[in-house]
């Protein structure tokens, strides 16, 4: 049996609440905060503009050898510019629940991610964790952090 690994960030972005929730919570803005070697890619046409609890995404994501998978998430919980999560219901993961968490501070906001995730395949799972998925997760979590970041760096806030 392959273990449920976990990986926390937390950033502080220089925005208004709101404006840090209607970025987040778009699944159009995605792909800008995604490498763009993992060949990220909405393909869902019934999934609308704004979250909402049962809301279903489908992506392809390109993370080895520039093979497509298929990855389908669904929003299953939603606070207004509180949290929402994602849970996969298909794709590279036995197991994903991304939580996205949102509070304001003095000057902008504070945005932690909380991730779960369990690969398949027991022993082997593990093995393909150290060698690559721990370091994929990482290096993807590091450049939305820098893209975010860059993105909002030269925001004034009005809190």
């Amino acid at each position: 049996m392959s273990k449920v690994y976990s990986i926390k960030t937390v950033q502080q972005i220089p925005i208004p609440l709101e404006e840090a929730w209607n970025f987040f919570s778009s699944s159009a803005n995605l792909k800008d905060i995604t490498p763009d070697n993992l060949g990220f890619n909405i393909i869902s046409k019934h999934h609308g503009e704004r979250m909402y609890a049962g809301q279903i995404i489908e992506y392809t994501v390109r993370p080895v050898l520039n093979i497509p998978l298929y990855w389908m998430t669904e929003i299953t919980h939603v606070e207004d510019k509180k949290y929402f999560v994602d849970e996969q219901r298909f794709g590279p993961y036995g197991m994903w629940h991304h939580q996205h968490h949102f509070r304001a501070i003095e000057n902008g906001v504070e945005m932690t991610d909380i991730v779960h995730y369990k690969l398949s395949f027991g022993i082997i799972g593990s093995i393909i964790h150290r060698l690559i998925v721990k370091n994929q997760l990482k290096k993807i979590f590091d450049y939305r952090y820098r893209t975010v970041e860059q993105l909002f760096k030269k925001a004034v806030v009005n809190v």
